[in-house]
């Protein structure tokens, strides 16, 4: 049994996901996820790999906690985070991630730094060794006013409660466990993000001077959001420590249910608002090695008939006109780092089912691509300029660590020793291509199984929807289904990205029109060839995608089943209620004014026409798309006597991420479409 035909062996694979490279080059480190000696979660640890590609990968750390989040200091010392009280302790689980450092040198890692309710994220100045640090602070009643002279107090949110030291936030915390309170009073949207409740605390940055006492025991705090959202987005530290680029949400004066992003500087001088537009975020801000330039994403809100725009910018940190590096909807970014060289900025991006590095001049625009195949994450320039090291997994490849040439077009990397090992793949990916009804090129990956055919034909449709089947996957992993006789076919239908503009645009705000059309065309070119089954075909999708699954169950017969997860239904429901609203109403426009857009394209409108057996799977934990999508579908496919099927899990999210859920995940799925595609016996699968 291997990794893909065997679901305990799939599950225990290693993950791999960040890089970071010490200040000399001579140091690349990763983050990798595997399971805990019970089988129950994953566990995170910190493992060396040799930039050369000669030794093979080393591990660091180990606890039960976990760490992640690496980065180094000037000085070659690693910083992390992590939850533990103690290397190899099993007790104070739980407790908030605090700040870690292993000594260059060797020797135990120790603790260096708590904050608020734990260390969320953190970077560190290239030069200085200034750690900023990201947390959130609980906010209590505001004190009487002092009678000494001195700074003002952080001011809440809501201007009647102060944000709270790190002793008084602590003792705040165990009261309201004491007295049972789980309580928040929100007096502002939105009240919840993806999986978690916002509040009671508020965001806060801080940064850390690396040559106090203890190393980090002082804190300068550089930004409180008191009069903004409850939001704080990425931020960046210059390398010599002195400047901070802040992403902020602040609230839309039109709409006083949403935010936009705006771009920040913070420094001695104080701060200095970068960009700021209605209709526009400014995320996602770099500074590059050598502190001149501040680099950033653009992006235009959407709103119907024209999906978000990627803009890349640049302005002196020291001050100076804001340059246009690559304009709007040139590309759609997914990652910007500068660039050892101070001329140019690197970026990723989806094009084409792929995700190149793009070598980018900050001046002129010019543009190289570095890489043929693939898709690239977690890109970090060597300091000498002499390489690039990165992430780079496709459809038929997990995230594995490699060396670029930063000069070089079109290039395939060299392979690094990572410390993911999976068995051969049970199958093969090849490209099917296709006409849209308007003339439009499609295309899409089909993964083949090994073997004669023909096989059975799984359409799997990706969420976003501005996404791409590019890259590595292992929640909706492919193989696992090959391992098993499927084909799977991996479609870009309209709304994903790479293919440009207009192919996002003309289907934002009716998902039901082109996307769905595009995709019958490709599984009509997909079912054309002699290796896949014409006779045996179903659909499957999520959160998107399971919106797709839900519009293809109302409008055609053509599937044996459908496979619908964390999936829309009800679409004013959903955008009412989901954690973001405002991103939605952009797309759809307000759900009184623009009601026939909503009615034109909800699927639920359509429960009537389902004959399709329907398999529903939906997180308790899903704020992104809320369990009351999947309870109306299931409840309507109920009352309209469609056989159908609810695999519900009250403690997972919008993905499925605990390992023993992620097997009946699997297992469930498999046995569904074994009994309708396959025309097996029905068989329950264990433990539900």
């Amino acid at each position: 049994m291997g990794t893909f035909d065997d679901l305990d062996a799939f599950v225990s694979a290693r993950r791999q996901a960040g890089l970071a490279l010490s200040p000399d080059g001579s140091r690349l480190v990763t983050t990798v996820s595997e399971l805990s000696p019970d089988a129950t979660k994953y566990v995170t640890s910190i493992w060396d790999v040799d930039p050369t590609g000669e030794a093979p990968a080393r591990r660091l750390t180990r606890s039960s906690s976990g760490e992640s989040a690496a980065a180094f200091a000037p000085d070659g010392d690693l910083y992390f985070t992590s939850a533990r009280p103690d290397p190899g302790a099993t007790e104070g689980e739980g407790e908030p991630a605090a700040l870690w450092v292993l000594p260059r040198h060797g020797g135990e890692s120790r603790q260096v730094l708590t904050a608020g309710d734990g260390v969320a994220a953190f970077q560190v100045a290239r030069d200085s060794g200034d750690v900023v640090v990201m947390t959130t602070v609980p906010v209590g009643p505001a004190p009487e006013k002092p009678d000494v002279d001195g700074p003002a107090p952080l001011r809440s949110a809501s201007g009647d409660g102060e944000d709270l030291p790190d002793d008084a936030a602590g003792a705040l915390r165990a009261a309201r466990k004491k007295a049972g309170v789980s309580a928040r009073l929100h007096e502002r949207y939105p009240v919840r993000f993806w999986d978690h409740d916002l509040g009671p605390g508020r965001p806060q940055i801080r940064v850390h001077d690396p040559l106090a006492a203890d190393r980090l025991a002082a804190a300068v705090v550089v930004h409180d959001p008191a009069e903004l959202g409850q939001r704080l987005r990425e931020h960046a530290i210059s390398p010599d420590g002195t400047t901070l680029a802040v992403a902020v949400d602040v609230r839309d004066p039109e709409d006083p249910a949403a935010v936009r992003v705006r771009l920040e500087l913070r420094g001695p001088d104080g701060t200095e608002v970068v960009a700021d537009e209605p209709g526009v975020d400014h995320e996602r801000p770099t500074i590059t090695p050598d502190g001149r330039w501040l680099l950033w994403i653009r992006e235009r809100h959407a709103r119907p008939g024209a999906a978000p725009a990627h803009t890349l910018m640049a302005r002196p940190v020291a001050g100076g006109d804001v340059v246009t590096v690559l304009g709007e909807g040139r590309l759609t970014i997914t990652s910007v780092t500068g660039a050892a060289d101070p001329d140019l900025v690197l970026v990723t991006a989806d094009e084409q089912g792929h995700g190149p590095v793009f070598r980018v001049a900050i001046t002129t625009g010019e543009v190289l691509r570095l890489t043929r195949s693939g898709a690239y994450t977690d890109v970090v320039p060597s300091p000498e300029g002499g390489a690039l090291y990165a992430l780079r997994s496709a459809p038929d490849s997990p995230p594995t660590p490699v060396r670029l040439d930063p000069y070089a077009p079109d290039q395939d990397p060299a392979v690094l020793r990572g410390p993911t090992e999976i068995d051969d793949l049970p199958g093969t990916l090849t490209e099917v291509t296709a006409t849209a009804e308007d003339g439009t090129p499609l295309r899409a990956w089909l993964a083949l199984p090994a073997g004669e055919g023909p096989a059975p034909l799984l359409l799997w449709v990706h969420g976003g929807p501005f996404a791409s089947w590019n890259a590595w996957t292992w929640r909706w992993n492919p193989w696992v289904a090959t391992a098993r006789g499927y084909a799977v076919l991996l479609p870009d239908p309209r709304l994903s990205t790479g293919y440009g503009q207009e192919f996002m645009d003309v289907s934002t705000g009716a998902w039901g029109g082109l996307p769905y059309t595009d995709l019958m065309t490709i599984t009509d070119a997909t079912l054309e060839r002699s290796d896949v089954d014409e006779t045996r075909v179903a659909a499957m999708g999520g959160s998107f995608g399971g919106y797709m699954a839900n519009w293809i169950a109302g409008h055609t017969d053509r599937f044996a089943a459908i496979v619908t997860h964390a999936s829309i239904w009800h679409l004013d429901g959903f955008v009412g209620t989901t954690d973001g609203s405002y991103h939605w109403t952009r797309q759809w426009g307000d759900p009184i004014d623009d009601r026939d857009r909503y009615d034109e394209h909800s699927p639920h409108r359509w429960a009537s026409s389902i004959t399709t057996p329907m398999l529903v799977i939906h997180g308790d934990k899903d704020y992104r798309v809320p369990i009351g999508e999947g309870l109306r579908l299931w409840y309507d496919l109920q009352r309209h006597g469609v056989e159908s099927q609810f695999l519900y899990f009250p403690d997972e999210n919008h993905w499925v991420l605990k390992p023993g859920d992620a097997k009946l995940w699997y297992s469930t799925v498999f046995a569904f479409l074994a009994h309708h595609v396959l025309g097996e016996e029905w068989v329950r699968p264990e433990l539900v």
